[in-house]
């Protein structure tokens, strides 16, 4: 049987968290972070995800921040970044997008959209 990729979710948002780690579960392991500083602890430990959705803005280390040191990393430098936000401006996309993000989604979103854009990013 095929190795299920890994997703490393980062969400300061504990209720977003938890609902986001049961809808991803069913296409791949998760491992959950409460912000990016936390995020890198698990890369240091050892944690080595096929995707990283991120939100934006948390405390500590934000979204943006985490994306530009997963590239500088060897072990995540092409692994692929979603990223979920309340910010919709156009600069922020662009921003984000010029960070490493492969897709950038607002916040609220939908269910069926991201799973749609994990599939589509993972090639389930």
């Amino acid at each position: 049987m095929d190795k299920r990729p890994l997703i490393l979710v980062v969400e300061d948002d504990q209720e977003l968290l938890a609902m986001l780690g049961r809808i991803l579960s069913e296409l791949a392991d998760v491992e959950l972070a409460r912000d990016g500083v936390e995020a890198v602890d698990k890369l240091r430990q050892g944690v080595n995800p096929d995707l990283v959705i991120t939100d934006l803005m948390m405390p500590r280390m934000d979204g943006l921040t985490l994306a530009k040191q997963l590239k500088t990393e060897a072990q995540t430098k092409r692994t692929p970044v979603i990223m979920l936000t309340a910010k919709t401006g156009p600069r922020n996309v662009v921003t984000g997008i010029n960070r490493g993000a492969r897709a950038y989604m607002t916040k609220p979103f939908e269910q069926s959209e991201l799973i749609d854009k994990v599939r589509g990013v993972l090639n389930l």
